[in-house]
């Protein structure tokens, strides 16, 4: 049996100073919610203060690296949960952040929103994601008054209208896909698409072809602007080069009926090669080809845009450039979280790279020289 002086040592030892106590068991109930910001300072074997700074990502030159990945860490053990509530109302932000996307359904979004919510993620940060209704094309604007609902946003230039409005707002916008010189923009993220569309030409070229096509995407967007006018560029220096455009709705029966009118001439006029801004097209030219009696790649050469998983679904499988869409929406976020904290922000341009597959060879003029 217990004496009181006893039993009083053991209250004392429960109602003493945080420091003294042992850590409380992480239960069931004392997990997410029910954990504090003293729990991570106390697992992290720092202050509340420090706790706030890393989490709050504002630690750089005030907590050292060590103790932040310290707290970081000791965040994620406990499963950690800062109150939204409280903290929008001290901090005015509310740690979260629009992506607004033409559409979900086309992969390259949906690797942009992968890459974007991975680095949010990574500074506690929430991703508000907004596809437009329609699909591909401008997407409306979202939020009435999206200042009050979120710190920033990230915008692909295809969504002009939902920007426009979100502009007149005043938040930060990081642009993707878009043209370089927009002032209207704290940074832009862009991958290297000229620098793709020249090396699709440049294969192209080596391998003989001088009627080539391209089956250029009927949207008024930067990033198809730009490809089009590389390609024109590459190909205007080169005797003999011929280039026609064909306009194309962007999806599997836009380019199919789209390398139907670029094929439909006589043999010895129709282009050799097909140029697609997008896999999408470039399937359905696949289908053109093959319905008009031809074979890809022994009489007419395809390319495509974007290396998505339908590239290599197709038979032939397609030679195209790889746009790392997850790296532009990481590289998107990073430099939006940079502009929410007062740090300076660069504009990136993301490297593309062309693929060879199956769907190109050399033009049928030069197998039969």
């Amino acid at each position: 049996m217990r004496g009181a002086h006893e039993d009083g040592r053991h209250a004392a030892a429960r109602t003493g100073p945080p420091e003294a106590r042992e850590p409380a068991p992480r239960s069931a109930a004392g997990r997410g919610g029910g954990v504090t910001s003293r729990d991570v300072a106390r697992a992290a074997g720092v202050s509340q203060a420090a706790v706030s700074l890393v989490l709050g990502d504002k630690w750089r030159g005030r907590v050292s690296a060590a103790k932040a990945d310290a707290v970081r860490a000791a965040a994620r053990e406990l499963d950690y949960r800062p109150n939204a509530a409280a903290r929008t109302l001290r901090t005015g932000g509310t740690r979260t952040a629009l992506l607004v996307v033409p559409a979900l359904t086309n992969e390259f979004f949906a690797g942009v929103h992968a890459g974007a919510a991975r680095a949010a993620a990574a500074h506690d940060f929430g991703v508000v994601l907004y596809p437009s209704p329609e699909g591909i094309g401008p997407a409306r604007d979202p939020f009435a008054a999206a200042h009050t609902a979120v710190d920033g946003v990230i915008a692909s230039s295809m969504a002009t209208d939902a920007v426009r409005a979100l502009r007149a707002g005043g938040l930060p916008l990081v642009m993707l896909d878009s043209d370089p010189a927009d002032a209207g923009a704290v940074a832009t993220v862009n991958a290297d698409v000229a620098d793709g569309m020249r090396q699709v030409a440049r294969h192209l070229l080596e391998l003989g072809h001088r009627r080539i096509t391209h089956l250029a995407a009927a949207i008024d967007s930067w990033t198809f602007t730009a490809r089009g006018r590389a390609l024109a560029d590459a190909l205007i220096a080169v005797p003999g080069a011929r280039l026609r455009t064909e306009p194309a709705e962007l999806s599997v029966a836009g380019g199919l009926a789209a390398a139907q009118r670029a094929l439909a001439g006589p043999a010895a006029t129709r282009p050799t090669a097909l140029v697609c801004d997008d896999d999408l097209l470039a399937a359905g030219a696949l289908k053109a080809v093959r319905r008009l009696g031809l074979r890809v790649p022994y009489d007419v050469s395809v390319t495509g845009f974007d290396d998505l998983a339908l590239a290599t679904a197709v038979e032939p499988e397609l030679t195209t450039v790889r746009l790392p869409a997850d790296t532009v929406g990481a590289a998107g976020m990073t430099a939006l979280l940079d502009a929410v904290a007062g740090r300076g922000t660069e504009s990136t341009t993301v490297p593309a790279r062309l693929t060879v597959r199956t769907s190109t060879a050399p033009a049928p003029d030069a197998q039969r020289r």
